[in-house]
This record gives structure tokens, C-alpha cells and sequence, in this order.
């Protein structure tokens, strides 16, 4: 079964997860099952024209077939016509819903709007809305960029989940993505004030926050000086404690290496600073996953704000704000995270009163999709918020 406004594929009781594009493929195909669909009109439709290798492509199609149980072998159900294309053979049954409607499956996802507005220090700041639904606000992480994180393999899947049901907020904070790049000040304190100035600007009513990584904090930070506006909290692989206030000098000399490689190897997916980067972000990760982060990392900023804002996450200390935090709160985090060690998601879900703390087999510090964590974060964020 293929929910498509739900972007969710069911193989039996199993969902599967699979990459968006793929998604976007096997919506294609089945809505043009009546015909050959070539390959310049998958990459008009799934890829909106961009330059699309013949390898990309065939990987795509390789990976529908194997999401609902097909192969090149067998062709049962995507059959590729020779120098013309493929075509969906498999029969197709439309499911009714409550009152006999015979919907139509919805065709694109959502479309962000992006906007700017201004920080107390007059800082630009990007930010996009998403979606319809009850807001959620996704605080900053390290890095982000508003129109490509929209494209990407590794964050895509979870921001059109999250907008399936929520009116989804999220922005770029100072120093990278779309928002100001030249900036004096880049402090756990300015990324609070990047945030202030977006839901000043968004106005929305109380609302869920979801903070990843230094978003957690920011998170934590927002909602106990505006315990007003925040109705839960929902932190992922967050820390109180950056690398630099841990009490540790092996963990101070790590974070020196890896910005000393940062400097030299920024953007550049062969380097010896991507090899180390993805063996502790995504150590999981696919080969086009990991391109699309050295991508990342050359779109979204230079080298060295990246290095001012790592510097900046790496002293943030917010112990002392968590006993403050009045809202349900929920905690996730990976057993074998790399990046912030699993005792301070304990300590986060220690020191929030109330706090439900949940432990994710994986070592991802970003979960990818098609991992097992990965349902088990969704089926756990969406309970929580409906809640």
C-alpha cells in the first residue's frame, strides 16, 4: 500500500522507509501506468529538470523495485522498455475511504515558502513554513540551508514526515544557509535571538519545539524564558554540555583536531575531514548520502564559520536551565552517537523534570532514513505530539 499523502509505503503490517525521491518515483509511475514514462520525464517530474546521471537514475528505479518486493530480474511490477523508458505493470486498486470517496493520490509534496526577518542585532534570518497543522518550530543545528536540507537524502525525509501533519517552522541561523553570512557575534546567546526573531516574525500560537543536536539546547533555552509559548519539547541527540565544558581533555583535544581538519578539507568529499566527519555524523551513511553533506558543507557556509559555530557549540553549558523547563518533554537519543555521547541525552532527560527519554539502536548522530531508529523516532515523535 502507497499512502501518498502520508508519503508512507506498507509491504503487509512493515512500512518500508524509503529515500524521497524514490517516493516521488513510484507516485509517478503509478499515476502514469498507462503508458511508457521515459527518462527525461522522471527527471522533469521527480527532479524538476536538473542534470540527473544515468547511474542516479537507475539506482532510483533499482531502489522502488526493491522497496515493493521487485527486481531487474523479475520486472513483475516496474518494467523497463528498452530505449524507452519504464512503466508501472502492476495492477493497481484505489482504497476508499469513510463515505465511498475514491481519492485521487496526491501528486507533489509540499511546498516551502521562504521569508527573512531580522534579529535584535540586525541580523537577517531566513525561515521557511511548511505544511498545515498544529506548528512546530525545528530549532537550528549545525549546518543547515533552507532550500537544499528540501532536496537532501539525509534530512528530507524526516521535514516532509514532520510537514505531513504540522505546520513546520524551521530556519537558518546566523553564519550559514540562506541567513547572513558576515556576522560579529555567533553564541549559544545569538542563536537564541535568531530564533526570537522568527517566531516574532511567524507569530504563531503556542507551539512544539524540536531541537537536534545544538538545537536542543536552543530549545531548552527558548522555552524557559518563553515557557508562554512552548507546549512540548521534543530533543534529539541534544547535549547540556558541549565538547568543551565536559571536564574532559581528550574530548577538548578531538574538537581541536577535527577543526584543524575542518580548515583544510571543508566541502571536499574525499578528504581525510570527510572521511572523519561522516565516521562520527553518519557513520551509516551511503555514498550519495555523504555527498550530498560535502555538498552541503560548500553551499551553506565557508570554512571558517564553520568553525566559528562549531566553536560556539562546543561551549554551550545549559545544566542549569533544565530544572526550569514547565513543559512535557521528550528525549530521544542514539545508543552509540558519536557526536554527543548518550550519557548527556541521559543528563537531559534526568534534569527536565518529567522527562520520557528513549533510546534508539543506532549510531547515527542524524538518523537516515530506511534505518530501524529511524521509524521507531517517528512512531515516537508523532505519538508524543498527538498526545
Amino acid at each position: 500500500m502507497l499512502d501518498a499523502a502520508r508519503r508512507e509505503l506498507w509491504r503487509g503490517a512493515e512500512r518500508v522507509a524509503v529515500e524521497p525521491q524514490v517516493f516521488d518515483l513510484l507516485v509517478h509511475l503509478i499515476e502514469n501506468r498507462d503508458r511508457v514514462v521515459s527518462k527525461d520525464d522522471l527527471i522533469a517530474s521527480v527532479w524538476q529538470g536538473r542534470v540527473v546521471s544515468d547511474s542516479t537514475l537507475d539506482s532510483r528505479i533499482n531502489a522502488a523495485r526493491k522497496a515493493i518486493g521487485d527486481s531487474g530480474e523479475q520486472q513483475s511490477l516496474i518494467r523497463t522498455i528498452a530505449r524507452k523508458g519504464v512503466r508501472f505493470v502492476g495492477n493497481v486498486r484505489q482504497m476508499q475511504e469513510q463515505g465511498g470517496a475514491d481519492p485521487a493520490l496526491p501528486a507533489a509534496a509540499h511546498k516551502q515558502k521562504i521569508s527573512f526577518c531580522r534579529s535584535a542585532d540586525r541580523v537577517n534570518i531566513a525561515y521557511a513554513a511548511v505544511g498545515a497543522g498544529p506548528t512546530l518550530v525545528k530549532t537550528a543545528n549545525w549546518l543547515t540551508h533552507l532550500e537544499y536540507d528540501w532536496e537532501s537524502p539525509v534530512w528530507l525525509p524526516l521535514l516532509q514526515r514532520l510537514a505531513g501533519k504540522n505546520r513546520l517552522i524551521r530556519y537558518d541561523s546566523r553564519g550559514n544557509g540562506l541567513s547572513d553570512r558576515n556576522v560579529d557575534e555567533i553564541s549559544l546567546t545569538s542563536f537564541l535571538s535568531d530564533l526570537e526573531a522568527v517566531i516574532d516574525a511567524v507569530k504563531p500560537e503556542p507551539f512544539a519545539m524540536l531541537g537536534i543536536s545544538q538545537g536542543a539546547a536552543i530549545a531548552v533555552a527558548y522555552a524557559v524564558r518563553h515557557p508562554e509559548m512552548v507546549t512540548k519539547l521534543i530533543l534529539h541527540g541534544g547535549y547540556a554540555l558541549g565538547r568543551n565544558r565536559r571536564g574532559s581533555a581528550e574530548e577538548i583535544e578531538k574538537g581541536r583536531i577535527f577543526l584543524s581538519m575542518m580548515q583544510h578539507g571543508w566541502g571536499d568529499e574525499h578528504s581525510a575531514f570527510m572521511r572523519a566527519f561522516t565516521s562520527v555524523f553518519i557513520p551509516s551513511g551511503t555514498s550519495e548520502q555523504i555527498k550530498w553533506l560535502a555538498d552541503l558543507q560548500r553551499i551553506t557556509t565557508t570554512p571558517d564559520n564553520a568553525t566559528r559555530i562549531r566553536n560556539a557549540c562546543d561551549d554551550i553549558e545549559i545544566k542549569g536551565l533544565l530544572s526550569k523547563v514547565q513543559v512535557p518533554t521528550l528525549v530521544l537519543h542514539c545508543r552509540h552517537d558519536n557526536v554527543a555521547p548518550l550519557e548527556q541525552g541521559r543528563l537531559l532527560a534526568a534534569s527536565i523534570p518529567n522527562a520520557r527519554f528513549v533510546t534508539l539502536e543506532s549510531d547515527n548522530h542524524v538518523l537516515l532514513a530506511g534505518e530501524p531508529a529511524w521509524t521507531k523516532f517517528i512512531d515516537e515523535v508523532e505519538a508524543f505530539l498527538a498526545s
